[in-house]
Protein backbone atom coordinates (compact mmCIF):
# COMPACT_ATOMS: atom_id res chain seq x y z
CA UNK A 1 0.00 0.00 0.00
CA UNK A 2 1.14 3.60 -1.32
CA UNK A 3 0.11 6.65 0.99
CA UNK A 4 0.73 10.30 -0.26
CA UNK A 5 -0.02 12.56 2.14
CA UNK A 6 -0.18 16.31 1.53
CA UNK A 7 2.70 16.82 -1.24
CA UNK A 8 4.07 19.75 -2.04
CA UNK A 9 6.83 20.70 -4.95
CA UNK A 10 7.91 24.20 -6.72
CA UNK A 11 10.54 24.04 -9.23
CA UNK A 12 12.39 27.64 -9.80
CA UNK A 13 10.94 30.28 -12.10
CA UNK A 14 11.96 31.84 -15.19
CA UNK A 15 11.94 34.97 -16.49
CA UNK A 16 12.83 38.38 -14.38
CA UNK A 17 10.36 37.46 -11.33
CA UNK A 18 12.03 33.97 -10.95
CA UNK A 19 8.39 33.50 -9.35
CA UNK A 20 8.22 29.43 -8.09
CA UNK A 21 6.39 27.00 -10.02
CA UNK A 22 3.77 25.33 -8.05
CA UNK A 23 3.97 21.59 -10.02
CA UNK A 24 2.17 19.76 -6.68
CA UNK A 25 0.07 21.44 -3.97
CA UNK A 26 -1.07 19.17 -0.83
CA UNK A 27 -1.65 15.97 -3.17
CA UNK A 28 -2.85 13.04 -0.83
CA UNK A 29 -4.30 9.96 -1.46
CA UNK A 30 -4.22 6.12 -0.51
CA UNK A 31 -3.29 3.57 -3.42
CA UNK A 32 -4.07 0.15 -1.23
CA UNK A 33 -3.35 -3.79 -2.24
CA UNK A 34 -5.15 -5.31 -4.53
CA UNK A 35 -5.89 -2.33 -6.50
CA UNK A 36 -5.39 -0.49 -9.21
CA UNK A 37 -5.77 3.41 -8.71
CA UNK A 38 -4.90 5.79 -11.81
CA UNK A 39 -4.01 9.67 -11.59
CA UNK A 40 -5.57 11.07 -14.19
CA UNK A 41 -5.69 15.05 -15.39
CA UNK A 42 -4.58 16.91 -18.28
CA UNK A 43 -0.51 17.36 -19.55
CA UNK A 44 0.86 19.00 -17.34
CA UNK A 45 -1.23 18.44 -14.20
CA UNK A 46 1.37 17.61 -12.03
CA UNK A 47 0.72 13.72 -12.38
CA UNK A 48 5.06 12.80 -12.99
CA UNK A 49 5.60 15.21 -10.60
CA UNK A 50 3.73 13.43 -7.97
CA UNK A 51 4.75 9.69 -8.68
CA UNK A 52 8.69 11.12 -8.69
CA UNK A 53 8.15 11.80 -5.27
CA UNK A 54 6.10 8.36 -4.91
CA UNK A 55 9.66 6.80 -6.00
CA UNK A 56 11.88 8.72 -4.11
CA UNK A 57 13.47 10.88 -7.03
CA UNK A 58 12.41 13.24 -5.92
CA UNK A 59 11.45 14.92 -2.10
CA UNK A 60 8.35 16.77 -1.35
CA UNK A 61 8.81 20.38 0.46
CA UNK A 62 6.04 19.27 2.99
CA UNK A 63 4.17 15.77 3.26
CA UNK A 64 5.44 12.01 3.27
CA UNK A 65 5.03 9.31 1.46
CA UNK A 66 4.76 5.88 2.94
CA UNK A 67 5.12 2.65 1.27
CA UNK A 68 4.25 -0.28 2.83
CA UNK A 69 4.38 1.97 5.94
CA UNK A 70 7.54 2.73 5.70
CA UNK A 71 8.19 6.43 5.45
CA UNK A 72 10.53 7.20 1.97
CA UNK A 73 12.62 9.93 3.37
CA UNK A 74 12.91 7.45 6.39
CA UNK A 75 14.44 4.31 4.76
CA UNK A 76 14.51 5.38 0.77
CA UNK A 77 16.68 1.92 0.17
CA UNK A 78 14.12 -0.34 1.67
CA UNK A 79 11.23 1.61 -0.03
CA UNK A 80 12.91 1.30 -3.39
CA UNK A 81 13.52 -2.37 -2.90
CA UNK A 82 9.72 -3.16 -2.67
CA UNK A 83 8.82 -0.65 -5.67
CA UNK A 84 8.51 -1.46 -9.02
CA UNK A 85 9.11 1.50 -11.47
CA UNK A 86 8.50 2.18 -15.19
CA UNK A 87 9.59 5.98 -15.44
CA UNK A 88 8.44 8.22 -18.08
CA UNK A 89 11.90 8.46 -19.57
CA UNK A 90 12.63 4.21 -20.15
CA UNK A 91 15.44 4.11 -22.29
CA UNK A 92 17.20 0.72 -22.47
CA UNK A 93 20.38 -0.07 -23.19
CA UNK A 94 20.41 -0.52 -26.85
CA UNK A 95 23.28 -2.71 -27.36
CA UNK A 96 22.37 -5.44 -24.31
CA UNK A 97 19.10 -7.91 -25.43
CA UNK A 98 15.97 -7.66 -23.56
CA UNK A 99 17.00 -10.72 -21.61
CA UNK A 100 20.45 -9.18 -20.83
CA UNK A 101 18.49 -6.06 -20.19
CA UNK A 102 16.66 -7.68 -17.47
CA UNK A 103 19.42 -9.58 -16.09
CA UNK A 104 21.24 -6.87 -15.09
CA UNK A 105 18.53 -5.53 -13.36
CA UNK A 106 18.31 -8.64 -11.53
CA UNK A 107 21.64 -8.26 -10.60
CA UNK A 108 21.32 -4.74 -9.30
CA UNK A 109 18.71 -6.04 -6.88
CA UNK A 110 21.38 -8.67 -5.79
CA UNK A 111 19.61 -11.74 -7.24
CA UNK A 112 20.93 -15.40 -8.39
CA UNK A 113 21.28 -16.58 -11.59
CA UNK A 114 18.52 -19.20 -11.19
CA UNK A 115 15.93 -17.16 -9.84
CA UNK A 116 16.48 -14.20 -12.46
CA UNK A 117 15.93 -16.66 -15.08
CA UNK A 118 13.07 -17.89 -13.33
CA UNK A 119 11.21 -14.61 -13.27
CA UNK A 120 12.17 -13.52 -16.69
CA UNK A 121 10.61 -16.34 -17.77
CA UNK A 122 7.06 -15.60 -16.21
CA UNK A 123 7.55 -11.72 -17.17
CA UNK A 124 8.58 -12.68 -20.45
CA UNK A 125 5.48 -15.13 -20.94
CA UNK A 126 3.26 -12.24 -19.13
CA UNK A 127 4.22 -9.75 -21.56
CA UNK A 128 4.53 -11.75 -24.75
CA UNK A 129 8.26 -11.02 -25.38
CA UNK A 130 9.17 -14.83 -26.21
CA UNK A 131 9.97 -13.69 -29.62
CA UNK A 132 12.52 -10.90 -29.17
CA UNK A 133 13.85 -11.91 -25.79
CA UNK A 134 17.14 -12.40 -26.92
CA UNK A 135 17.47 -9.58 -29.87
CA UNK A 136 19.09 -6.49 -29.01
CA UNK A 137 17.45 -3.97 -28.02
CA UNK A 138 18.21 -1.35 -30.44
CA UNK A 139 15.70 -0.93 -33.59
CA UNK A 140 12.96 -2.37 -31.14
CA UNK A 141 8.98 -0.90 -31.23
CA UNK A 142 7.95 1.53 -28.58
CA UNK A 143 6.08 -1.32 -27.39
CA UNK A 144 8.51 -3.45 -27.45
CA UNK A 145 10.72 -1.14 -25.72
CA UNK A 146 8.07 -0.36 -22.81
CA UNK A 147 7.33 -4.03 -22.68
CA UNK A 148 11.41 -4.73 -22.01
CA UNK A 149 10.91 -1.83 -19.24
CA UNK A 150 8.53 -2.75 -17.19
CA UNK A 151 9.82 -6.45 -17.37
CA UNK A 152 13.38 -4.94 -15.86
CA UNK A 153 11.32 -3.14 -13.03
CA UNK A 154 9.56 -6.30 -11.93
CA UNK A 155 12.18 -8.53 -11.93
CA UNK A 156 12.76 -8.33 -8.32
CA UNK A 157 8.75 -9.36 -7.52
CA UNK A 158 8.11 -6.16 -5.93
CA UNK A 159 4.71 -5.77 -4.00
CA UNK A 160 4.03 -2.30 -5.13
CA UNK A 161 4.13 -1.17 -9.23
CA UNK A 162 4.47 2.48 -10.05
CA UNK A 163 3.92 3.20 -13.94
CA UNK A 164 4.32 6.66 -15.68
CA UNK A 165 2.14 6.91 -18.73
CA UNK A 166 2.73 3.30 -19.51
CA UNK A 167 0.50 2.80 -22.77
CA UNK A 168 2.22 6.24 -24.16
CA UNK A 169 2.62 5.35 -28.41
CA UNK A 170 2.05 1.83 -28.08
CA UNK A 171 -0.69 -0.02 -30.91
CA UNK A 172 -4.11 -1.05 -29.87
CA UNK A 173 -2.86 -5.17 -29.48
CA UNK A 174 0.07 -3.87 -27.76
CA UNK A 175 -2.20 -1.95 -25.17
CA UNK A 176 -5.00 -4.68 -24.99
CA UNK A 177 -1.79 -6.85 -23.56
CA UNK A 178 -0.61 -4.32 -21.08
CA UNK A 179 -4.12 -3.90 -19.74
CA UNK A 180 -4.36 -8.11 -19.43
CA UNK A 181 -1.25 -7.94 -17.24
CA UNK A 182 -1.95 -5.06 -15.54
CA UNK A 183 -5.10 -6.80 -14.37
CA UNK A 184 -3.21 -9.96 -13.67
CA UNK A 185 -0.78 -7.92 -11.34
CA UNK A 186 -4.20 -6.66 -9.60
CA UNK A 187 -5.05 -10.09 -8.91
CA UNK A 188 -1.90 -10.82 -7.32
CA UNK A 189 -2.81 -8.51 -4.44
CA UNK A 190 -0.02 -5.91 -5.73
CA UNK A 191 -0.72 -2.40 -5.12
CA UNK A 192 -0.52 -1.10 -8.75
CA UNK A 193 -0.57 3.17 -9.31
CA UNK A 194 -0.54 4.18 -13.30
CA UNK A 195 -0.65 7.96 -14.24
CA UNK A 196 -2.77 8.60 -17.44
CA UNK A 197 -4.58 11.48 -19.53
CA UNK A 198 -6.36 8.77 -21.44
CA UNK A 199 -9.90 8.51 -20.61
CA UNK A 200 -10.12 5.06 -22.03
CA UNK A 201 -7.20 3.48 -20.15
CA UNK A 202 -8.64 4.66 -16.65
CA UNK A 203 -12.29 3.49 -17.31
CA UNK A 204 -11.12 0.00 -18.45
CA UNK A 205 -8.67 -0.67 -15.25
CA UNK A 206 -9.29 1.51 -12.68
CA UNK A 207 -10.68 0.55 -9.25
CA UNK A 208 -10.12 4.07 -8.10
CA UNK A 209 -9.65 7.37 -10.01
CA UNK A 210 -7.85 10.35 -8.45
CA UNK A 211 -8.00 13.45 -10.68
CA UNK A 212 -5.60 15.98 -10.44
CA UNK A 213 -5.79 19.30 -11.95
CA UNK A 214 -3.42 22.08 -11.76
CA UNK A 215 -0.64 20.22 -9.22
CA UNK A 216 -4.36 19.49 -6.86
CA UNK A 217 -6.13 16.51 -6.32
CA UNK A 218 -9.76 17.99 -7.57
CA UNK A 219 -11.44 14.73 -6.67
CA UNK A 220 -11.24 10.97 -5.64
CA UNK A 221 -13.17 7.60 -5.62
CA UNK A 222 -14.31 5.22 -7.91
CA UNK A 223 -15.40 5.72 -11.46
CA UNK A 224 -19.32 5.49 -9.94
CA UNK A 225 -18.26 7.41 -7.04
CA UNK A 226 -16.86 10.11 -9.77
CA UNK A 227 -20.33 10.18 -11.59
CA UNK A 228 -22.41 10.41 -9.14
CA UNK A 229 -20.83 13.41 -7.68
CA UNK A 230 -20.84 15.27 -10.76
CA UNK A 231 -24.02 14.15 -11.89
CA UNK A 232 -22.59 12.63 -15.19
CA UNK A 233 -23.73 9.15 -16.93
CA UNK A 234 -20.50 9.16 -18.53
CA UNK A 235 -17.10 9.05 -17.04
CA UNK A 236 -15.13 11.25 -19.30
CA UNK A 237 -18.22 14.55 -18.77
CA UNK A 238 -17.41 13.93 -15.00
CA UNK A 239 -13.79 14.42 -15.48
CA UNK A 240 -13.92 17.26 -17.83
CA UNK A 241 -16.47 19.08 -15.09
CA UNK A 242 -14.34 18.11 -12.90
CA UNK A 243 -11.30 19.62 -14.01
CA UNK A 244 -13.42 22.56 -15.36
CA UNK A 245 -11.81 22.40 -18.76
CA UNK A 246 -11.12 20.04 -21.61
CA UNK A 247 -7.50 21.45 -22.21
CA UNK A 248 -5.06 18.88 -22.42
CA UNK A 249 -8.01 15.81 -22.55
CA UNK A 250 -7.52 12.72 -24.95
CA UNK A 251 -10.01 10.34 -25.06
Amino acid sequence: MIVAEHLRKTFPGRGKDKTPVVAVDDVGFIARDGEITGLLGPNGAGKTTTLRMLYTLMSPETGRVLVDDVDVAADPERVRRSLGVLPDARGVYKRLTARENIDYFGQLHGMGAQEIAQRTAKLAAALQMEDFLDRATEGFSQGQRTKTAIARALVHDPRNVILDEPTNGLDVMTTRGLRGFLKELRAEGRCVIFSSHIMQEVAALCDRIVVIAHGRVAAQGTPDELRAATGEANLEDAFVKLIGSEEGLHA
